[in-house]
């Protein structure tokens, strides 16, 4: 088979891009296929090239690495795009969680919806649109954006209706609670079959089997309470499983956020979460864990590089979907996964323009997904409130209306479980202008929000008061950023 070109867009994600690269290579058909890596770090750039280098040397391949800030040069000619990008990185991320956190929406991660999600996904929508454009114009004709970063629906969703590119969004939140699943019921590989619908971080398992054998709501829960380590960790996820009578997808810390029942009172929070790994609920936990861990690649360097000598193990390939769709793609053996499109009456009963994620088939033909799925009324009526937040945010980014962002923020589940209008309203304008840089479309709504602040009327929490675990702030992070570079530069 002829040989390709695929471009990924925030390639400075070091540990990512090199499995991403490692999968793609255990398919024999694609020892020749070009890789361009760009980024807005060349530090970055240099790293996780001379890793992938190393990689296409010692396994004697013909492949093909380049590395570029210039992100129109990585595209041009590309057949695929992978994104995987953080738009402000962590210094932006920091007020997601802060800022709400002052106003009581305590928050464990706060990329998806919610607050923080939300203000992300201002962040994001933009520059998904550029990298569009970019695909339109110098992308292979009909080319597909696989998009691999939060808030996923938000991004997947602008990229479809107004990017006007073919695009695939990519989780893994199913395949790993399948592994949980198939951990409590003690199936080996192969014997575990399920459907998985809903939307990104609320996906459910709606049909659950064990060599072709059934498995009920109470056989599922008396396996997780059973279990010595799930029991503990996943409570939260477990009280939904018993209510909704399905598992769904997301860690406790994930689920916690989308409900408007389980992180809205400080004395209720403590009864859900467990401190034994952020993942489990810690409020702020992931940018707690990101910004200890933000230079892991750095000191892993000389591993990497150690571990880039050895030959690639096809039966070490990942579960992460992309280099399984491509394989589909190009040579035509089908493919299983669950990705995130454009629902189109896919799941019965959720909106049509919604971005669902559902299970699908991937051949030569494309993705063809399994039609007719209808979701538990509860299920659904969770995701449904979801789906109308995403929406006013997404039409909120593309049309920079700061009463639009208003709004979407005040229907989330969970603010709106703890929030007043005035302290919505007061909070988004806070957001947005801490992080003018980012939101380029709200530059005409920043000067009159900034003047509003100057005369807030509404009282806020001390944040580091009331967080479990200290949330680094914004300036904190700025200036260490500040610092690095003027160390770099001496």
């Amino acid at each position: 088979m002829s040989s390709f070109k695929i471009a990924i867009i925030g390639a400075g994600s070091v540990g990512f891009t090199k499995k991403l690269f490692t999968d793609i290579l255990c398919v024999p058909e694609f020892r020749d296929v070009e890789f361009a890596l760009t980024d807005l770090s060349e530090h970055n750039l240099g790293m996780i090239k001379s890793i992938l280098d190393r990689i296409v040397e010692s396994n004697n391949l013909p492949a093909k690495v380049t590395a570029s800030t210039d992100r129109r040069e990585a595209i041009a000619g590309a057949r695929y795009i992978i994104s995987c990008v953080r738009v402000g990185g962590l210094a932006a991320y920091a007020d997601d969680i802060r800022i709400p956190l002052k106003y009581g929406v305590d928050q464990c991660v706060g990329d998806t919806i919610c607050a923080g999600g939300i203000l992300y996904g201002q962040r994001n929508i933009p520059v998904i649109l550029d990298f569009c454009k970019d695909i339109r114009e110098l992308a292979e004709p009909g080319a597909k954006f696989l998009n691999y970063a939060n808030p996923m629906a938000m991004n997947t969703w602008a990229a479809i209706e107004y990017g006007k590119v073919d695009t695939i969004g990519l989780c893994h939140g199913v395949q790993h609670g399948a592994e949980q699943i198939a951990e409590i019921l003690g199936a080996k590989d192969g014997e575990l079959d399920y459907v998985c619908s809903g939307i990104n971080h609320q996906t459910w398992f709606t049909d659950v089997r064990v060599k072709g054998r059934k498995i009920g709501k109470d056989e599922l829960v008396a396996a997780f309470e059973a279990h010595p380590v799930f029991s503990q960790q996943e409570k939260l996820r477990i009280d939904v499983l018993k209510r909704f009578g399905v598992y769904s997808t997301e860690s406790n810390g994930h689920l916690s956020e989308y409900l408007p029942w389980y992180r809205k009172r400080p004395e209720e929070i403590t009864r859900w979460i467990d401190m034994s790994d952020w993942i489990h609920g810690e409020t702020g936990g992931y940018l707690r864990y990101s910004t200890e861990t933000r230079n892991w690649f750095e000191t892993e360097f000389p591993q990497f590089l150690k571990d880039a000598e050895k030959p690639i193990d096809p039966a070490r390939r990942s579960n992460e979907h992309a280099s399984h769709i491509l394989e589909a793609l190009e040579t035509g053996r089908v493919y299983r996964g669950h990705f995130n499109v454009k629902n189109n009456g896919v799941i019965t009963n959720l909106p049509s323009d919604a971005i669902i994620e559902s299970p699908g088939f991937v051949d030569r033909f494309g993705i063809n997904m399994v039609a007719g799925i209808t979701l538990p009324e509860a299920c659904a009526a969770t995701c449904i409130s979801s789906i109308n937040v995403q929406r006013m945010s997404v039409h909120a980014a593309i049309s920079g209306d700061i009463d639009l962002l208003k709004l979407a923020v005040l229907h989330d589940p969970l603010v709106g479980a703890i929030c007043t209008p005035e302290e919505v309203w007061q909070m988004v304008d806070e957001m947005v202008v801490a992080q003018a840089e980012w939101l380029p479309q709200y530059a005409h709504a920043i000067p009159a929000a900034r003047e509003r602040l100057s005369k807030a009327t509404v009282k806020t929490r001390d944040w580091k008061g009331v967080a479990r675990r200290e949330v680094r702030s914004i300036d904190e992070l700025r200036a260490e950023k500040d610092a690095t570079k003027l160390k770099a530069a001496g």
